[in-house]
This record gives structure tokens, sequence and C-alpha cells, in this order.
């Protein structure tokens, strides 16, 4: 039994699969793209049941119909060989198991124990942190985080996750001198840098936060494209709060749709969700929606995130493709219907769905009918505030567009009335809005 850089007993002989989780370690950790090279690990020692349910968490973090497929067997490995591995092992593989099958809350369980037990395992942290974030539980994303800090207090890569945890739960001064703090032990942590870009966003620094992010971008080369694309997506709001749509473009060709993994599903909603925003401010956007819309079809049947799938039935819509928005709204119901925990799924993910398409293809008061009554609910189906905020935004608009301005004054007001920024150019966009009609 050997020991890995985090100093956490691993249950292998072989000093080259050591090498490799260690590298798979800082690949999770920086968010780097090659990911994959946990595979060698399960050449170096086939029998190692930690290495295969890295293995597994790396395909299910793709949140795919297809990677489901392809972490299933590394699952079942994990288990077969757990028999013999130490208790933070044998955690660790219920808890990739867990996900595999959907149990969500048992997955944060298990994370959360292996957190308490051994609480330098920061990649079992970062796991955790990943299902909060898409449970909408922003508390326990900071919580899992905070309570191992004591352990490893100067590992960048948990101040960064701290960093975040602090900023969702709107503790923005601590949020930002956290993500400082970490960037200043290592200025290549895209996570710490993601965490303060939003607290400038959060607090309309918008030119400073251009100048925040643009300093980092030679070291986002070596990111998977989820978090390249979405470090740059976030520089285009900042753009786009300042009203330079042609600069918005330039990024979306150039950085987001142009240097994505366009089979990402991740990928797919950042991009969804730019052309959404630009539309919203009256930009043409082309013929992007089009582009778009044949990576979409494998989306259809797979449900891996309700949050997903809110974008893609808006992205299918804006294309045209009408009878495929209506196979996968049938299709989420389906899916629904079978789910154990399926409350939020019917609830809220369902009627927003339907609200989306409404408003796709302008139908403005079924739009409002549907996402009136599950605005103050869509934390549950995950994402960032400034993910979840295009929900609002779309809904302002729909009430806009219907030419019922009282109201739509009236949320206005309200969001203005919040404590957290809220875009001028959005805000003067809707308020030119209300003057013209």
């Amino acid at each position: 039994m050997l020991k890995d850089s985090c100093g956490l007993k691993v249950t292998t002989n072989s000093p080259s699969a050591i090498a490799f989780i260690d590298d798979f370690t800082e690949q999770s950790l920086s968010y780097g793209n090659n990911a994959e090279t946990i595979l060698n690990a399960l050449t170096a020692d086939p029998k190692c049941a930690y290495s295969y349910a890295h293995a597994a968490a790396h395909y299910l973090s793709l949140e795919s119909a297809q990677s489901r497929l392809q972490a299933a067997p590394y699952i079942q490995a994990a288990k077969k060989y757990a028999a013999t591995a130490t208790e933070r092992e044998q955690l660790y593989v219920c808890a990739i198991d867990a996900w595999g099958k959907g149990a969500i809350k048992s997955a944060i369980a298990y994370h959360e124990e292996i957190a308490v037990k051994f609480p330098r395992d920061l990649v079992s942290v970062q796991r955790g942190q990943y299902h909060y974030f898409y449970q909408g539980n922003k508390e326990g994303l900071l919580n899992i985080a905070q309570k191992v800090l004591p352990a490893s207090p100067e590992n960048h890569y948990l101040q960064g996750m701290v960093a975040f945890g602090l900023e969702q739960c709107h503790k923005l001064e601590e949020a930002e001198a956290l993500g400082r703090k970490a960037l200043e032990i290592n200025r290549y942590d895209p996570w710490a840098q993601h965490a303060v870009a939003h607290v400038m966003e959060s607090l309309g620094r918008i030119d400073e936060g251009i100048a925040w992010m643009s300093s980092f971008t030679d070291t986002w080369e070596n990111c998977n494209s989820m978090l390249y694309t979405h470090n740059w997506w976030h520089i285009a709001l900042y753009y786009l709060e300042k009203g330079d749509t042609k600069k918005v473009l330039e990024l979306y060709d150039r950085h987001i749709w142009g240097k994505a993994w366009q089979e990402s599903s991740k990928d797919q909603v950042g991009a969804i969700s730019l052309l959404l925003r630009l539309e919203l401010r009256g930009i043409e956007v082309g013929d992007r929606w089009e582009q778009l819309s044949p990576y979409l079809k494998a989306r259809i049947h797979e449900h891996a995130l309700p949050f997903q799938d809110l974008h893609y039935v808006y992205a299918l819509a804006r294309a045209g493709k009408v009878e495929l928005v209506n196979e996968m709204l049938f299709s989420m119901q389906a899916y629904a219907r079978k789910l154990p925990q399926r409350k939020t799924w019917i609830e809220v993910a369902l009627p927003a769905a339907k609200g989306m398409k409404a408003h796709a293809m302008g139908n403005w008061g079924n739009a409002i009918t549907l996402l009136s009554p599950i605005l103050s609910r869509l934390h549950e189906i995950g994402g960032s505030h400034a993910q979840r905020d295009l929900f609002e935004q779309v809904y302002i608009d729909a009430w806009l567009r219907n030419e019922q301005n009282h109201q739509a004054l009236r949320i206005l007001e309200k969001r203005v009335a919040k404590s957290r920024y809220i875009p001028s150019m959005q805000l003067n966009n809707n308020l030119s809005l209300l003057q013209a009609s």
C-alpha cells in the first residue's frame, strides 16, 4: 500500500499507478485537459479500485448519455475490487456508484463523510461541490470545502473552491480576498480566477473584470474545454454589459463556440446562454442557432441535468426544430415520472422548459404563465447566480413583449432593490422598451 500526493493511502503496490493517480488529481483540481491520464493507472495496476472510481467519475462529469455508458464498466470494476481497499477508497467508490445511479443525495452523503474522516481528499471535496452546485445548495457547496480548510490551509485549489462557495453565498469581500490569495500562490489556478470574476460581475466592476480575466488568458491553454470556454464566457458577459456586442460575437466565434468541444454538453450550454443573452438585447445572431442544433439532437433523451435541458429546448426552438422540441418535452415528462426523486423535474424543470419554448417561439403570454410560478424555485435546478439570472431576464422580456409594462417595471424595480448588481445595459434596454411602448 502506497500514499498519493495528498498523503492518503491507496490500495496499490505500483508506484506507476500512484504517479498516474497524482496526475489525475492535478488534472481534476486544475480543470486540465488530460484527465484521461487516469486510464494509465489501470494499466499499471488493473486491480486498483480507486483508479477505476476516478475513471468513472471522469466520464460521469461529462454529463451525457454516451459518457454514462462509458462510466458503467469502470464503476463495476471499482466495486469488484473495493473489498480489499481502504475505508476512504470504499466510501469514494460508493459515492461514484451513487452518482452513476442518479442517487445524488447519497453521493453527497459519502463525500461529506470523506470530508469529515479524510479532510485532505480534495478531489472528493470537489465532487461534493459539483453535486451541491447542481442541486442549487450554495450553503452545502461552501460548507464542504470550508470544513476541510484547516487540514490544507495553504492549498490554493482548496482556497479557490472555498472562494467560489463564499461568492455564491454573497460573502463577496471574503471570496475576493481568498481567491486573490490562492492566485498569489499559483496564478495558473483557473477556478480561483473564476471565483474573483464572479465577485466583480456581482458588483458591476466591469472594466476591472475585463482587465482581471484578460490578464489570465495565457494560463487557460491547458484547461479542459469546459473551463476554457466558460472563463472566456465571463469575459464576453463583461463586454455585453459594456454594449460591445461586436466583441461579444467575436469572442463567441473565436473562444466560446469556436474553441469548444462541440459535442460537450457544458460547452453547448455556454454557447446557448450567450446567444440568448445577445438576442434579449436585440442583437441578431445570424445562423448561429442553426449551427448549434445538429449537436443537440443527442441531448433529446439523455436528461443528465435539468439546468442543461432548459437550454437545449430553447436552442432547438430558436433553430426552428419544433418537432424535436416537442419530442424532448415529452421525453422529459416520461423521464421525470420514472425518477424516485422527481419533484424538481416535475414541478420546476418541466414548466420552465415549456416556458422557455414559449418564449423562443414568441408566445409571450404562455411564457409568463409557465415561468411565473417557478422563478423563485429555479435554484433547485442548479447553476450559478450568473447562469440562472438568464431565466429571469427571459421572464421580464416576455412581459415587455406582451405589452404588460406595469408588471415589467415592477419586476425591474424589485431587481434593482436586490443586493446583487443588475447590469446597466440590460436595465437600460428594458427601460427603453418601456418608454417606446
